[in-house]
């Protein structure tokens, strides 16, 4: 049975979504800025639509991005997890 499009409703395509979400999440930008760089580029969203679609699709994209690098990861046969342990004590 295959996932439903979480596109389905959205009159945007998903390769504007896609990526107005990752300028907004792989850079130090306001919703303001995103904006303004889409606006460069031809693309008229407004800021109330980038925050809804980074509630919305953040994280299935998320999801997405870690499944391909453990997959990835998992194709080495010397593959291992480590855990750092942090302790911090705070007053007394």
């Amino acid at each position: 049975m295959s996932k439903p499009n979480p596109f389905r409703y959205f009159r945007t395509s998903r390769e504007v979504i896609r990526l107005a979400v990752m300028i907004y999440v792989s850079f130090p930008l306001s919703l303001r800025n995103v904006e303004d760089l889409l606006h460069e580029r031809g693309i008229d969203v407004s800021r109330e639509s980038i925050r809804f679609w980074w509630m919305q699709f953040g994280p299935l994209f998320a999801s997405e991005i870690h499944n391909t690098r453990t997959q990835r990861m998992r194709a080495y046969s010397n593959h291992q997890w480590h855990l750092d342990e942090v302790f911090v004590k705070i007053a007394g």
